[in-house]
């Protein structure tokens, strides 16, 4: 009698071992396929789920790109001191850059262009005193520029 209580004891331990094991194995697996594992999502899901800001009134300052290029024109210094003065005037204003580019060329390579462009003019607005939670930047968009290639080619900058 004692035996077969040690063969049962055996059987049911196996028995919730495999259960356990299977129900690890499931929970394993759907947390793998949904990507839910716990791992910090990356900083720029973050970006991209930002609410969009809405451009208010006129830009304060365009600065220009050359083709293809995303460092700063040779004005900039005077164009981001121009910004610093108005922000200034108010601080619970924010800054808000928009990118720009043309047609010509690839849309994914003109969007980082473009978002390239932004972030130098943040960047230089930072070096100049703007504190980075105050600059907000807006995704890249499509212009024709009319008969000047190089409009389509700007960066804006805004203070609202």
């Amino acid at each position: 009698m004692e035996q077969e209580d040690d063969n049962q004891n055996l059987v049911l331990g196996i028995l919730f071992g495999v259960i356990a094991l299977v129900i690890g194995l499931v929970i394993g697996l759907a947390s793998y396929v949904t990507g839910q594992t716990g791992a910090a999502k990356p900083a720029v899901a973050v970006v991209a789920e930002a609410p969009e800001i809405a451009e208010i009134g006129e830009p304060l300052v365009k600065l220009y790109f050359d083709s293809g290029k995303a460092e700063l024109p040779a004005n900039a210094a005077d164009e981001v001191a121009k910004v610093v003065a108005k922000l200034q005037e108010d601080a619970t204003k924010i800054v808000l850059i928009s990118g720009y580019h043309d047609e010509t060329g690839g849309a994914a390579i003109n969007a980082e262009v473009a978002k390239a462009r932004a972030v130098a003019v943040k960047d230089a607005l930072v070096a100049a005193g703007v504190a980075a939670d105050k600059v907000a930047m807006r995704k890249p968009a499509v212009t024709l520029g009319g008969t000047d290639a190089a409009e389509a080619r700007r960066v804006e900058v805004r203070v609202q």
